[in-house]
């Protein structure tokens, strides 16, 4: 049981690694399939093989049920990188953000072992979070985890594993990111490049704290509240 209850109508920054630091995408495929588990697990409504949920949304009475279903969070900020991954999120329910790791973490895990013949844990323990309280934390924490991929030194070779929500504020085509919540955030900054100007700018001093770290050797993640100087 966690120390502090997630709260809901709160935000959370939220994020775990591979075990031993270890990739948890392989290739394409493994994102893609991370990217569908994503929208399929955050429903109200339970849901079971994502399989039978993509064929039984050719059904119209199906379709037009899920379009109503509610969701567990509303996401705001992500990145997905190589080996680890982070969410800015706003618990919509009642328990919603641990339904929602519950789900998507144990049901990617599962896909994962079976598709490259592994068994075992494939994140480190349960997801971490923190409460998105103090002004300080804000303005660091929303930038990066925006572009967290530009912080780290990710091989050539890996960088067709990473997607981040940057590219859908850029494009200000919303579809991880929900609508209302990418309109409240830029609504703070004044307009999508206000944000990413500040978004580069905290990837600056990041990378210029951490010495540019390349990302398996680094020791310091993530960054922890209310000492934000380590972010």
């Amino acid at each position: 049981m966690r120390k502090h209850p997630l709260v809901t109508d709160q935000y959370y920054h939220v994020y775990n690694r591979g075990v031993d630091k270890r990739d948890i995408f392989a290739n394409k495929k493994d994102l893609n399939r991370f990217i569908l588990s994503v929208k399929q697990f955050n429903k109200i409504c339970p849901v079971g093989c994502i399989r039978d949920d993509i064929r039984d949304r050719l059904v119209p009475q199906y379709s037009k049920k899920q379009k109503k279903q509610g969701k567990l969070v509303s996401i705001v900020c992500y990145c997905f990188n190589p080996n680890h991954f982070h969410f800015i999120l706003k618990q919509e329910v009642d328990g919603g953000i641990s339904e929602f790791f519950k789900r998507l973490l144990g049901g990617y895990t599962k896909y994962f072992n079976e598709v490259h013949h592994r068994s075992g844990a494939l994140f480190q323990g349960r997801f971490k979070s923190h409460l998105i309280n103090n002004d300080q934390y804000f303005l660091k924490i929303f930038p990066y985890v925006n572009i967290n991929h530009m912080i780290h030194d990710i091989p050539e070779e890996k960088r067709y594993l990473i997607l981040s929500s940057d590219e859908e504020y850029e494009e200000m085509e919303f579809d991880l990111v929900s609508k209302k919540e990418a309109k409240n955030l830029l609504s703070f900054y004044g307009t999508k490049n206000n944000f990413k100007n500040e978004c580069l700018k905290v990837s600056c001093l990041v990378r210029e704290e951490r010495e540019k770290t390349p990302i398996f050797l680094e020791e310091d993640f993530p960054p922890y509240p209310p000492d934000t100087q380590k972010l």
